[in-house]
């Protein structure tokens, strides 16, 4: 499966001092549908090596239905680019809204965590091929720059 969408109800626990929903909760929500994704596309264990590009639009308010979409944007022999966007809106009759989108890569690693080969992701619609450029410009610019510090 090289996509995924996780729902939530956004409660009053994860408030932050502001009122709205901690911009951690949607950090970890935005983990967990990344390793959902990851884990369902390579079968075996992943673990988040990376997080990029982290742009919050807009608040969750308390009360929201969140939706965290993950989607495998790209494959590299042992990685997975995975772009994750978040939505949310009022249950009452509100549309959802676009609040959050990052890019996330996990590695695929055996009992002793040395990373394993994955199945090569082809991506079939223009749209994916998009977010596949997306994903290996990304992944250039942050090798680029580890590179340069």
């Amino acid at each position: 499966m090289s996509a995924i969408t996780l729902r939530f109800l956004a409660e009053p626990s994860t408030v932050n001092f502001g009122g709205k929903v901690h911009g951690g909760t949607v950090m970890k929500w935005i983990d967990e549908a990344g390793y959902a994704c990851a884990t369902s596309w390579s079968k075996r264990y992943c673990v988040t090596v990376f997080i990029g590009s982290i742009r919050f639009h807009r608040p969750i308010m308390i009360g929201d239905l969140v939706e965290v979409e993950a989607r495998l944007a790209y494959t590299g022999s042992t990685s997975m680019n995975i772009s994750v966007e978040v939505r949310s809106g009022d249950m009452k009759g509100g549309g959802m809204h676009k609040t959050t989108e990052c890019l996330i890569v996990f590695v695929s690693v055996d009992s002793h965590g040395r990373p394993l080969e994955v199945d090569a992701y082809t991506p079939g619609t223009p749209g994916e091929m998009a977010l596949a450029e997306r994903a290996r410009s990304h992944l250039e610019a942050a090798r680029a720059a580890a590179a340069s510090s």
